[in-house]
């Protein structure tokens, strides 16, 4: 019997040293991967998503949001932080002082994160005065589905406007560049740019400043106006407007020849009066007879 609970008590023993091995290297494996993935990922911190869907222009409250771990190597500009990480600059999504709630300008889906462009300024509603920045004004422009872009612009892209016409009753319609990175803050009456599908629009309502606003206003009652949509970073023709024109000349590259005018001196003729058997010219002018 001794020996029996001997055998058996060393049976238990190397058991139990074997499996606090094994949990011991499971425990090391997983602690050397958690270490490996932090050395990847970086400080992960605490950030504002929307916990259900939200559409254009519903209000934004506490309980449509909730706070979830982000890689901080990798947050994108404008987003909202928990109390606790904001850095100098940062907006509060729910500010102490201000009660007034916020509008949703851009549609987000279920823990989506909150940026400052897809919700108001806390009291400002949602619509077109809410997406003017200060100075700014709102014009709507006439278009087509060629001059809109087929209707694939959506708010919150930036077009270049193009002006048709005639410059000084000359023969032929020349195009010119006449406004770049223009923000496209609605389609027609739906200032939704979340829905993603191509419309053809009548009207592009476009943000600009009073200048500019003057500029389209008499560049749409002296012509016509195209939209060319500019690229999301792309800013190479930000200074470009007025430097860019086209006419049926540099299109088809034809050059014309100067015109020379020979300086001819004009004739003058004076009155003859005789003396004695001699004519001679007075200071009378008169026409001359060829």
């Amino acid at each position: 019997m001794f020996g029996l609970v001997l055998v058996v008590g060393l049976a238990l023993a190397g058991f139990a040293v074997y499996m606090a091995n094994n949990f011991f290297s499971k425990t090391q494996a997983e602690l050397r991967y958690e270490k490996e993935l932090r050395a990847k990922t970086g400080p992960l911190v605490q950030v504002y998503v929307v916990n259900k869907p939200k559409a254009y222009g519903d209000v934004l409250t506490k309980d449509d949001v909730q706070l979830v771990y982000w890689q901080q190597s990798a947050l994108p500009e404008h987003i909202f932080f928990d109390q606790d990480h904001l850095r100098e600059g940062d907006a509060v999504l729910f500010p102490t002082d201000n009660s007034d709630p916020r509008y949703v300008i851009r549609p987000m889906e279920k823990f989506e994160p909150i940026l400052g462009e897809k919700v108001t300024e806390p009291g400002q509603m949602a619509g077109l005065t809410g997406q003017l920045a200060k100075g700014q004004r709102a014009f709507a422009i006439k278009v087509d589905v060629t001059s809109g872009v087929s209707g694939f612009v959506q708010p919150g892209d930036q077009v270049d406007v193009y002006w048709t016409g005639s410059i000084d009753n000359t023969n032929g319609d020349t195009t010119r560049l006449i406004e770049s990175n223009v923000k496209i803050i609605a389609i027609d009456q739906t200032a939704d740019g979340g829905t993603g599908a191509a419309v053809v629009a009548r009207t592009v309502t476009v943000s600009a400043s009073p200048e500019q606003v003057a500029r389209l206003a008499q560049a749409q009652a002296t012509g016509k106006l195209a939209l060319s949509l500019v690229g999301t970073t792309d800013d190479t023709v930000a200074d470009a407007a007025g430097k860019i024109e086209v006419d049926g000349n540099s299109l088809l590259g034809i050059t014309e020849a100067p015109q020379t005018v020979a300086a001819e001196q004009a004739k003058v003729c004076f009155v003859k009066t005789r003396k004695g058997a001699e004519l001679v010219d007075s200071d009378i002018q008169t026409p001359c007879i060829n």
